[in-house]
């Protein structure tokens, strides 16, 4: 099966909907999805993922077949750094505040900082993994450790509209791997499209291959350039966004 993981809109956060250019993303997103053999689409409870979701299932005549699940709401919490610093988005940290610990590499050990505990993140982020984990049971993939059981094979796509800290969570499950350097060192760009495919080499055993991180080839094409969301100063001082 595949999976399409895609990033809502340029954001109207104050409104949760999207700004005139995060409309006009989302039309070219939907414009390049329109063709595709999409079988579900799920999305975000969030206004901006929900009307970026629209215009791909308008696109695909799947208006009235779009499942919401709060799994894929934006992942964050309150908390409080050891510097003192209060972060309300857990990949809004500077290098220092988590580069050197080797725990921040360590997919079972990630959450187990005081500033985290606090806040119970593991819960958090073991209801996102059940949550998606239950959807790809219902297509016949079930998680038994580091892999899936094939219950039954196909070649189904699902599309899951949702955040960019929301998704290096479910890449981070998918993959086996820490969320902590997925939220530093990757970035997934508004309607910008993730793409994972299950790799069944011997019956019965599946796992996951990404084959394209954050493409956002629809929004060149349509002579759109990217939204700056969710990146930080690319040199320091020139204006664009620190903190």
């Amino acid at each position: 099966m595949r999976i399409l993981i895609i990033r809502h809109g340029d954001p109207d956060y104050e409104h949760d909907t999207l700004t005139e250019k995060g409309k006009r993303e989302a039309k070219l997103l939907a414009d390049r999805l329109k063709t595709e053999k999409i079988d579900r689409l799920y999305t975000s409870p969030l206004g901006r993922a929900k009307d970026t979701c629209a215009y791909t299932a308008k696109a695909l005549g799947k208006e009235n077949e779009v499942v919401v699940k709060d799994w894929l709401c934006e992942f964050g919490v309150n908390f409080v750094l050891p510097s003192g610093r209060k972060r309300a988005i857990p990949w809004d940290m500077l290098p220092d505040e988590w580069i050197n610990e080797p725990k921040m590499y360590d997919h079972k050990a990630w959450h187990q900082q005081d500033f985290y505990r606090t806040v119970d993140i593991e819960s958090k982020y073991k209801k996102v993994c059940e949550g998606l984990d239950s959807v790809l049971a219902e297509h016949g993939y079930l998680r038994d450790g580091r892999v899936y059981r094939t219950q039954k094979g196909n070649t189904d796509t699902i599309a899951l509209f949702c955040h960019f800290g929301l998704e290096m969570v479910l890449l981070s499950h998918l993959c086996g791997v820490s969320p902590i350097p997925l939220w530093h060192h990757f970035v997934a760009l508004p309607t910008s499209v993730t793409t994972l495919y299950t790799e069944e080499r011997r019956e019965g055993v599946a796992v996951f291959r990404c084959c394209g991180f954050g493409d956002t080839g629809h929004l060149f094409a349509g002579g759109e350039a990217p939204s700056f969301s969710a990146r930080f100063c690319e040199v320091y001082g020139n204006g664009e966004r620190q903190d």
